[in-house]
């Protein structure tokens, strides 16, 4: 009993839960059909807002179009306007210019019929004034009874006898005239240059020598067989000279710069002792570097001091070789210095670039550093050298013109020169040996004397002046000034001197009377 109610049971239940089961089924049917009609609906509607929005977007485009096809229409109206504006202006410009030209033509063809009645009337008269002058000239020829080719020679001879004499004047009273407005002018350029820059001047000798605590040391400079001395003429590339001059050794050499290394280089070994082959070789080698660091270090001084910007290295080599320079016992590359200096205040003076005048000063003898290696003159080397390392023109013609040797092209060149002669020339700058000086002084003299009509001749001022007496009788004003003329000549022709000779010719009448 207990297990067929427990079976019915069972079976209510299983047939509850299968009633639930469907009634579950059911519900969830639908509400999946709910759901999916109301995907439905709102695609159907979100289908219809986007047709709606393509349908305004492309009335949009349409218009837009529209909108821009007529502004480009309107735009195109615009210009076709105004170009037939132009046109029109164009065409009222074309006929009013065409009755410019009518009228022009209408003007040149009445000045052309006055000029041609002009030309007809002036020939008219020129025919009668020839006949004129023809009917007067065989008249003259007549009176006088000299031809035409006569009449003109003898005219012009009592013209040129008249005038000459005026003609000399007022030439000599007009360059007298230039020459004393010149003279004041670039005196004062120079003075005042020369003032500014008052450089102190070291006068340095040719010759270096050494000093040696005792005569002994001479037996070990020479060596065992002369080996040591060998040696260092071979490091060193110059002659040591060795004679009976008490505690004196001599070094010779054309090269400046070896000649220091070897005064330097025996110096240190008379110090240090020792004396042989490979400590000459091994301090000569060092002295070198030391002469090498000395003379980077001057051109890079004298650059700096002048102030001229940017160098090429291989120039400024070259301008601290000019350090161990002398020309007349004048240092060059003091010289080099004080002349960019003096062109420089010059230039200024005058309207020129500062810069550019001291660039050319400093530059002026930079072949002198070279010119015992390479042929030529220095200003031809120095003007390759500087052309090779990028100079400006300017610069390479004042190196190679500051010794009128070319035509200046440049005021540049004018100026380095004259400060040139300023520096060589001024008191102190230079000096001459006593031999040299007096054959110089002759040699003046000697060419003066050698013109005719010159009595007696006087150099002074050191070779700077010369006085030229000519006899009053032979010669005159103007003979006098072609005789300075000509001396002046001949010196530039024929002499070699630093810096300027001034010419005075003197003519002079002396009349005695003795009263008894």
């Amino acid at each position: 009993m207990d297990i067929v109610s427990l079976g019915i049971g069972f079976g209510l239940a299983a047939v509850a839960t299968f009633a639930a089961v469907k009634f579950l089924d059911r519900l969830r049917k639908q509400d999946l059909e709910s759901k999916a009609r109301e995907i439905t609906e709102r695609a159907e509607r979100e289908a219809a807002n986007r047709l709606r929005e393509a349908e305004l977007e492309i009335k949009e485009r349409t218009l837009q179009q529209k909108s821009a096809a007529e502004e480009e229409i309107n735009k195109s109206r615009d210009e076709l306007r105004e170009r037939e504006r132009l046109l029109d202006k164009r065409h009222e410009t074309l006929e009013q210019q065409n009755d410019d030209l009518r009228k022009q033509e209408k003007i040149a063809e009445a000045t052309q019929r006055r000029a041609k009645e002009k030309l007809e009337e002036s020939t008219r008269r020129g025919e009668e004034l020839q006949k004129s002058l023809d009917s007067q000239r065989q008249m003259l020829h007549q009176l006088s009874g000299l031809s035409r080719d006569e009449a003109t020679t003898r005219l012009f001879s009592l013209l040129e006898d008249e005038l000459a004499g005026e003609i000399g004047t007022v030439i000599q009273r007009h360059e007298r005239h230039v020459r004393e407005i010149c003279d004041e002018k670039s005196r004062n350029i120079l003075l005042t240059a020369l003032h500014r820059y008052a450089a102190s001047h070291t006068a340095e000798t040719t010759t270096s020598t050494v000093d040696i605590p005792s005569d002994e040391m001479k037996g070990r400079i020479i060596g065992r067989e002369g080996r040591n001395i060998r040696a260092f003429e071979k490091a060193t590339g110059v002659d040591v000279i060795i004679d009976d001059t008490p505690g004196v050794v001599i070094v010779s050499g054309f090269d400046p710069v070896r000649r220091e290394i070897a005064r330097l280089a025996l110096n240190k070994l008379i110090a240090d002792g020792r004396i042989h082959p490979s400590r000459i070789e091994e301090l000569v080698v060092d002295t070198g570097k030391e002469i090498e660091q000395l003379i980077q270090k001057k051109g890079e001084a004298a650059v700096q001091e002048v102030n001229i910007g940017n160098v090429h290295p291989r120039i400024v080599y070259m301008l601290g070789r000019l350090h161990f320079r002398t020309s007349y016992s004048q240092n060059v590359l003091r010289h080099s210095v004080e002349v960019a200096f003096l062109s420089g205040m010059m230039a200024e003076m005058v309207g020129l670039n500062g810069d550019v005048a001291r660039r050319c000063g400093l530059l002026h003898d930079i072949g002198k550093a070279a010119d015992h290696e390479l042929e030529g003159g220095h200003p031809k080397i120095g003007a390759d050298l500087l052309k090779r390392h990028g100079e400006k023109a300017e610069i390479v013609h004042a190196a190679f013109g500051h010794h009128d040797e070319i035509v200046t092209e440049y005021p540049y060149t004018m100026l380095v020169a004259t400060a040139d002669a300023c520096s060589a020339s001024r008191p102190g700058a230079r000096r001459e040996s006593l031999e040299r000086y007096i054959k110089r002084m002759e040699e003046l003299e000697s060419i003066a004397l050698g013109f005719p009509g010159v009595e007696q001749a006087f150099a002074i001022q050191a070779g700077r002046e010369l006085r030229v007496l000519v006899g009053s009788k032979d010669t005159d004003d103007s003979k006098a000034a072609k005789i300075c003329r000509d001396i002046a000549k001949a010196f530039e022709e024929q002499l070699t001197y630093p810096g300027e000779i001034k010419i005075t010719v003197v003519r002079e009448s002396r009349f005695t009377e003795v009263a008894r």
